[in-house]
């Protein structure tokens, strides 16, 4: 007596089944890789945003440093400038591995047009002076 039992999947749908989820991978890994990178990027402009703010915080309530101060994601230091202004310097370590910004909606940090020399092993550094009107951020 044979037994005609067909529960279960042939060896060619389960091919297929593996196939479509090796495509859908394929696809998503560029997608996710981009995202992660305008992430990184997001973060270095908030960065550099915040330091930013602090520095201005610190130049207003007339704060002095005497060593350089560890926020984490970014460093502050203090030195004397000219006439005895004091010179605030912010650096931040760039997280992006990529160089320059690919993503377009970076539009402003500390009221300036963002530096294009950004990238993996580079740093982000805002600078304001005592008794100026701007700071200035650059990369390197």
């Amino acid at each position: 007596m044979k037994r005609n039992n067909k529960k279960g999947f042939t060896l060619a749908e389960l091919l297929i089944v593996v196939a479509i989820i090796a495509v859908l991978v394929a696809i998503a890994i560029p997608v996710f890789t981009s995202q992660l990178e305008k992430s990184r990027e997001s973060t270095d402009a908030a960065n550099a945003r915040s330091a930013y703010a602090e520095i201005m915080s610190m130049a207003i309530t007339g704060e002095k440093i005497t060593a350089a101060v560890d926020r984490g994601s970014y460093k502050i230091a203090a030195t004397s400038g000219t006439e005895g202004s004091l010179v605030y310097t912010a650096t931040i370590p760039c997280k992006q591995q990529q160089e320059g910004w690919q993503n377009t909606s970076i539009d402003n940090i500390a009221g300036q047009t963002p530096p294009t020399e950004v990238g993996s092993g580079k740093t982000i550094t805002v600078t304001y002076t005592q008794g100026t009107n701007a700071a200035t951020v650059t990369a390197g």
